[in-house]
């Protein structure tokens, strides 16, 4: 039986590999030094939200110090008040000349330096809280803790890595591209990622990154995964972009046989000989192939069998047998 090659649309896309990351990964570490870790809440693994309280510092020593810091707050503030009272007084007798004016001026001072007073123990205060706050360690926003390297006990310094946490568990896939088809991508564009398992997971490009490798010639581009399916982060993958629509000549893969490297289909003549022709192939899609050159669409071509001709032998076309039986 014979075909002929068919006009459709087929989807362009565009192959690559690369890995799966994670969009942001926030370094959760200790703001207080040479504190002890006294309790650690959550592991690896689990969700979190933002706020959520992560691991505990040994705190009992920063508390007492904010308490004093408040009752001598406290007593500054009464200072100031009788510093105030005793300036005011001064002032009034001031103009009786019942007072000197050196007495007057040490008042005056001494008002002043209780309320500079009273500012400086409130400054020191807010500073002795926010310590106190540090000891609490918390999540800075929703996601996933992807590492914990807190131990119950350890005396942390400040800056040392408590946690790791994939913000708002958001994937990427970071692929690489030749540096001659980065124009043909655009950001939001859709892609299909395949994970390790086969199973597709959706995605949009987000960015295209502005420089290439200067080694590989590749540029990297960053694609979200909309649905992460069984992705996990540090995991390689491959995938396909999503350029548009195009024409593309079709046959069946049965028609197409590949020999020494190159592929040929088998045409029938006027005087039903078959006629070996050279093809270039392209894109595949189910059970059809993509003739990029070599023959046209009025051309007969051998359907199946064509392991078995060989050029100038002479066939009789028949019908394609229709298939019997219940739909």
């Amino acid at each position: 039986s014979v075909t002929k090659a068919m006009h459709s649309e087929w989807p362009l896309t565009l192959s690559a590999n690369g890995n799966i990351t994670a969009w942001q990964e926030a370094i959760i570490g200790a703001e207080a030094a040479g504190l002890r870790l006294e309790e650690v809440l959550v592991n690896v693994g689990e969700r979190v939200r933002k706020g959520q309280l992560l691991a505990r510092l040994q705190n009992e020593t920063v508390g007492a110090e904010v308490e004093q810091t408040r009752a001598s707050l406290q007593e500054a503030v009464a200072t100031q008040a009788e510093a105030a009272a005793n300036a005011d007084r001064a002032r009034q007798l001031q103009a009786t000349g019942a007072m000197s004016a050196q007495q007057i001026n040490q008042f005056v001072t001494g008002e002043q330096t209780a309320r500079a007073r009273v500012s400086v123990l409130k400054a020191k205060l807010r500073a002795d809280e926010i310590r106190l706050a540090q000891t609490y360690v918390k999540a800075p926003d929703d996601g996933s803790i992807s590492a914990r390297l807190a131990t119950v006990g350890a005396v942390v310094q400040s800056g040392q890595e408590l946690f790791r946490l994939i913000r708002r568990d958001r994937l990427e896939w970071r692929a690489e591209v030749p540096a001659g088809d980065l124009s043909r991508l655009k950001p939001g564009m859709k892609a299909t990622i395949f994970t390790a398992s086969g199973s597709p997971a959706p995605g949009v490009i987000r960015m295209v990154a502005p420089t290439v490798d200067a080694q590989t010639r590749n540029g990297l581009i960053y694609i979200d995964i909309t649905q992460t399916q069984d992705a996990k982060a540090g995991m390689f993958a491959r995938g396909e972009i999503q350029l548009g629509n195009s024409k593309a000549l079709t046959l069946p893969q049965s028609a197409v046989q590949m020999r020494d490297g190159f592929h040929y289909v088998f045409r029938v003549g006027d005087d039903n000989k078959v006629i070996q022709t050279k093809v270039v192939v392209g894109r595949r899609a189910d059970d059809r192939i993509e003739i990029a050159s070599g023959i046209d669409a009025t051309q007969r071509v051998v359907s199946s069998g064509v392991g078995f001709l060989a050029d100038g032998d002479t066939v009789r076309v028949v019908e394609a047998p229709t298939p019997t039986g219940q739909p």
